[in-house]
C-alpha cells in the first residue's frame, strides 16, 4: 500500500524545541493539525545514531510509538568543512543542556581560529521522518549550502542561524524574513522531498 498522509491528520512533532516546532508548523502551512511532543510530556530519545537520518527516524519511531499517533521529526545541523563536518549530528549538544546557541556559535567561530582555517564554507542538513505508530516510516533529506560569518547577525530563526549566509544571499538566516528562509532552507529542501512521497 502507498504510505499517504491526509489533510488534516493529527501529527506529533517529535521536538522539544519550539523554534524547531514553529519552523515545521510554518512548513506544514496548516494542512495537519500538529501537537508538539514536549506538550504530550513525551521523553526525548537519547539520540544515538551516527547519521541526521538516523536520529530523525529515532525521534520519529519513539514518539509514534509512545502517542499512538504518526510522528514527524526532524534532525538537523551545520556541518563546517574546515571542521571536518563539525559540529554535524552534535549541533545541538555544542549549545549544552541550556540549549545557548551564542555559546555554541562562539565554538564554532573558536575551533576555525584554532585550526588557522580560512575556509568558512558550510552547510546545514535537515534529516525528515514520517513514522507510523508501530508501523513503517519513510527519511528524507535536504541541504543547503552557504558560507559562515563572524559576528553573528540577525535575532530571527534559531541555532546557527545567525552565523550561515546561504549561497546567492547577502543575509544570514537570523536577518531573513521568516518566509524567505522558509523558501531556501534545508528543512523546506527536505519537506519537497517528503511531499513527493507521502502527499
Amino acid at each position: 500500500m502507498a504510505l499517504k498522509l491526509e489533510p488534516g491528520t493529527r501529527l506529533v512533532v517529535a521536538t522539544h524545541n519550539p523554534g524547531k516546532a514553529r519552523e515545521l508548523a510554518e512548513i506544514l502551512d496548516g494542512r495537519f493539525e500538529l501537537v508538539a511532543a514536549g506538550e504530550l510530556g513525551l521523553p526525548e530519545p537519547d539520540e544515538t545514531e551516527m547519521t541526521f537520518s538516523g536520529n530523525a527516524l529515532l525521534k520519529a519511531r519513539a514518539a509514534a510509538d509512545a502517542s499512538g499517533l504518526i510522528a514527524l521529526a526532524d534532525d538537523s545541523g551545520l556541518s563546517v568543512a574546515a571542521l571536518d563536518g563539525a559540529p554535524g549530528i552534535y549541533s545541538a549538544r555544542w549549545a549544552g543542556p541550556e540549549k545557548d546557541f551564542a555559546m555554541a556559535m562562539r565554538k564554532v567561530e573558536e575551533r576555525l581560529e584554532e585550526a588557522g582555517a580560512e575556509d568558512r564554507a558550510a552547510w546545514f542538513t535537515s534529516a525528515l521522518a514520517v513514522a507510523w505508530p508501530n508501523g513503517p516510516a519513510v527519511v528524507v533529506e535536504g541541504r543547503v549550502d552557504g558560507t559562515l560569518t563572524f559576528p553573528p547577525r540577525g535575532d530571527r530563526g534559531f541555532g546557527y542561524d545567525p552565523i550561515f549566509v546561504p549561497e546567492g544571499e547577502t543575509l544570514t538566516f537570523g536577518e531573513m524574513d521568516p518566509a524567505v528562509k522558509d523558501g531556501m532552507s534545508h528543512r523546506a529542501r527536505a519537506f519537497v522531498k517528503l511531499k513527493a512521497a507521502l502527499l
